[in-house]
């Protein structure tokens, strides 16, 4: 294609609501708007996003892998050592919800009150 033909092409193409926008600071020295066909964004691989996929996704198991320890001092909670089972799954529920684990963390932590609330306060009366 010519200069001639490409800047007419260039030119006459619609501007999509981009008259008055550009000044003349922003012509090349050809007197074409710089602003078709320029790259701008950032360089992105396709392994790039694997790896931040993969990074994700181990960080979510991890995370469910702490509420389910949590979840399971709870409940063990229920049958030995209530006071300090249900602490301890309260503690580890806590860490779960600030890892994003909230389903599990929150469970955690009401079942560990709920042992130690009747341990102390039902059970000495049974």
């Amino acid at each position: 294609m010519d200069d001639n033909n490409r800047r007419n092409t260039i030119e006459n193409a619609p501007k999509h609501g981009e008259e008055g926008y550009y000044s003349s600071s922003f012509r090349h020295t050809d007197g074409i708007y710089g602003d078709r066909d320029e790259e701008t964004a950032a360089e992105l691989t396709a392994d790039d996003y694997r790896r931040s996929a993969t990074i994700d996704n181990d960080s979510e198991q991890v995370n469910a892998t702490v509420g389910w320890i949590a979840l399971v001092l709870s409940l063990a909670s229920f049958f030995w050592a209530p006071i300090l089972l249900g602490a301890a799954g309260i503690i580890v529920g806590f860490f779960a919800r600030n890892r994003n684990a909230k389903t599990l963390g929150n469970i955690a932590i009401a079942a560990g009150a709920i042992s130690i609330l009747i341990s102390l306060f039902i059970l000495p009366f049974v």
